[in-house]
């Protein structure tokens, strides 16, 4: 069994570090313990991303740096063989799946299982549902009735607990509600509600009735959400009067009444006030006259592939796109990654740390909870408002034990510092789960030093996925070793591979196109009124899915995720991760975070500009710059090296975390950046 862990931190090399373990190992893993420091520390980074050159490639994926499983947190997780579970998965999906579908409630049973003609592909064909009947009915009608579905937390420090019976009702009342405005199947319903149990309701209402939300992120300018009503063709607007964000109030109802302005497809506008703003014209209709409605709705039976909600991408560039998801696929996979990946149970207190407006809100504060019967806990406003504490306090006050948050919430939490999470009690946090933009190894081994207490109470994990693929689809598992800097392995039902420039699968080492060879329940059917752009994602590269990121693989199939295929930059012919520079950055004392794109130059093609961030206890100077510059010239190489350091107050993100180095690109070229609607205001 692991007696413990340590982690000796060598300063010349932020990848060089001694793990100290006895071994363990859980079934169908051979997870190696020991760490070995490079003696070639320049070596170990070099681009990851050079995919024709490799006696010119980072070293890095071939360290044995290994962090294994907290004895503690084996102890307490569903014990998956995750290597057989994959593999069945692979060689058999639809056992696989119908196995897991089995233990939903279905008006009918499927025919097939999968139907895949090489681009679309169907789950479950000919099976009847309806989600909420697996997230709400079958628990109100159990012993779960009087168990708590939601913590709901403000940043003023108010508290609503609603029980599964309590919200099951909610959401007959307001879908009948709906129904009075005229909703029904198939109808498109624009949801622009700050993040709170009304916000849920809504959208469960909706799909009670066969309606398809689409939940815009609040907070979102009048332009985007106009464009959003306009290309759903919504026939409803439900929205807040006001959102709270760092103790100033969002005015909401403003960017409604602008978005809305002449447009003849909205027919009415559905307001929650909290700010008791009145109402104007007959067009508007207070949500709680909605709540008045009789508490029983049967749902609405739908086929297993009816369209259960769009969701728009940010999108690094380009027309945000309209993904859709339906009912039974995406019930059953984003529900089996909550039990098995993230190792979630009735047994929990989840804190997901996302909002409803983006995938992660979807799948893991409302759909996969509720229909796993666990208690979710979320937080209207800043993570670190009014403290940078906060966090902590609520972990202790509630005893979380299992968290769902964003890298850039760890490095913020990094650039705040050790005292924070230390004066609180966060021995019930088992499991960190980190997803959102590559994690750098920095800012891992930090989370799991302060708050993962090294191993004595918990682990933190990493995963990736995207909008599209509505739940994780490589990650480590709580039973496998971490990798810091890798995201994992391929989840159950993925295929996942590197491809090199000529289209055959990359050498362990070698970066190139992350794709994946089949689909699987909870992926995107197709993107709304415009199918062709689904399907060029499946014929760019025959026979896969291009996810548009960047990777590399080790020999045992953990994956380094390092960034969108655009975040590349090329320098003299030599192409670098941008990810690679601000983790190279990121290990720095006094960084908090960075952000790297590329410069035109005549001479190189491109040459490195960075965006620094400094941690609180540091002073930006041209000293600072210059001991920065060199810092990457030592981790990366001369050919890494950044020509121009700028030290900004923040960086620029889109709302759900991810920097937007487009913006940046923009402004130093002088140029528009384009649709930055989904940039944080």
């Amino acid at each position: 069994m692991l007696e413990g862990v340590e982690l000796l931190f060598v300063m010349k090399t932020h990848y060089a570090v001694s793990c100290v373990t006895a071994g363990h190992s859980t079934a169908g893993q051979n997870p190696r313990h020991v760490s070995k420091s490079s003696p070639h520390a320049r070596e170990v980074h070099m681009s990851a991303l050079t995919m024709t050159r490799p006696e010119n490639i980072s070293n890095l994926l071939a360290l044995d740096e290994e962090y294994a499983v907290p004895e503690i947190v084996v102890r307490n997780a569903i014990q998956k063989d995750w290597q057989g579970e994959c593999a069945r998965a692979l060689k058999d999906p639809e056992g696989f799946w119908a196995d897991y579908a089995s233990r939903f409630v279905w008006s009918r049973k499927w025919d097939r299982v999968l139907e895949w003609d090489g681009v679309h592909h169907k789950w479950f064909t000919g099976a009847k549902t309806n989600i909420t009947i697996n997230a709400l009915d079958r628990h109100a009608d159990s012993d779960r009735r009087n168990r708590a579905a939601f913590i709901w937390l403000g940043e003023d420090g108010s508290e609503r607990i609603v029980t599964y019976g309590q919200l099951h009702r909610m959401v007959c009342r307001f879908a009948n509600g709906l129904k009075s405005l005229g909703v029904v199947k198939g109808d498109r319903v624009i949801i622009y509600m700050p993040l709170t149990i009304e916000g849920a309701v809504a959208m469960l209402a909706c799909a009670r009735l066969g309606a398809i939300h689409s939940v815009v992120y609040a907070g979102l300018g009048h332009t985007a959400l106009r464009d959003r009503i306009v290309d759903a063709e919504a026939k409803i607007v439900i929205a807040g009067d006001v959102g709270f964000r760092r103790g100033k109030t969002v005015d909401l109802k403003a960017i409604v009444d602008e978005a809305v302005e002449k447009l003849e497809c909205v027919e009415k506008v559905v307001v929650y006030s909290r700010s008791g703003v009145e109402l104007s014209g007959p067009r508007e209709i207070d949500f709680n006259e909605l709540l008045k409605f009789s508490p029983v709705c049967p749902a609405e039976e739908m086929d297993s592939e009816d369209p259960l909600f769009l969701l728009y991408t940010s999108g690094s560039t380009g027309k945000p796109k309209g993904v859709l998801h339906v009912h039974g696929g995406y019930m059953v996979g984003t529900t089996y990654h909550l039990e098995n990946y993230y190792d979630v149970g009735d047994r929990d207190i989840f804190w997901c740390t996302s909002d409803i407006g983006w995938v992660v809100g979807h799948s893991y504060i409302v759909y996969a909870p509720l229909c796993a019967g666990v208690t979710t806990l979320f937080r209207e406003g800043a993570i670190d408002y009014p403290n940078p504490g906060v966090a902590w306090e609520i972990v202790e006050r509630y005893g979380v034990t299992k968290m769902f948050t964003a890298p850039t919430a760890l490095r913020m939490f990094m650039r705040y510092g050790e005292s924070y999470p230390a004066a609180h009690d966060l021995t019930t946090l088992r499991v960190i789960a980190c997803a959102g933009e590559p994690l750098n190894p920095e800012a891992w081994r930090w989370a799991q030093t302060h708050l993962a207490g090294d191993g004595k109470w918990g682990y933190v994990i990493d995963n990736w996925w995207q909008t599209e693929l509505g739940g994780p689809t490589l990650g480590t598992p709580p039973t496998m070793a971490m990798r810091p800097g890798k995201c994992g392995v391929a989840m159950p039902g993925a295929e996942a591979d590197v491809l090199d420039e000529n289209n055959n699968s990359a050498p362990a080492g070698v970066g190139g196109r992350l794709v994946l060879k089949r689909p699987f329940p909870h992926m995107l059917r197709t993107v709304w009124r415009d199918p062709a752009r689904y399907e060029r994602d499946w014929q760019v590269i025959p026979g896969c899915y291009v996810t548009g990121d960047v990777a590399m693989k080790d020999k045992d199939g953990y994956i380094a995720v390092l960034g969108r295929y655009d975040d590349v930059l090329n320098v003299a012919g030599h192409r670098i991760g941008t990810a690679e520079v601000e983790s190279a950055l990121v290990s720095h004392p006094a960084v908090a975070e960075a952000a790297a794109i590329g410069v035109p130059d005549p001479m190189k093609g491109e040459t490195i500009k960075v965006f620094v961030q400094v941690r609180a206890d540091h002073v930006a100077s041209d000293a600072l710059s210059a001991a920065l510059i060199e810092h990457v010239r030592r981790e990366l190489g001369p050919i890494a090296t950044p020509s121009s350091l700028e030290f900004v107050a923040s960086l620029p993100k889109t709302r759900s975390g991810k920097i937007l180095r487009r913006f940046l690109k923009a402004k130093e070229a002088g140029v528009d950046a384009g649709d930055v609607s989904t940039m944080e205001g």
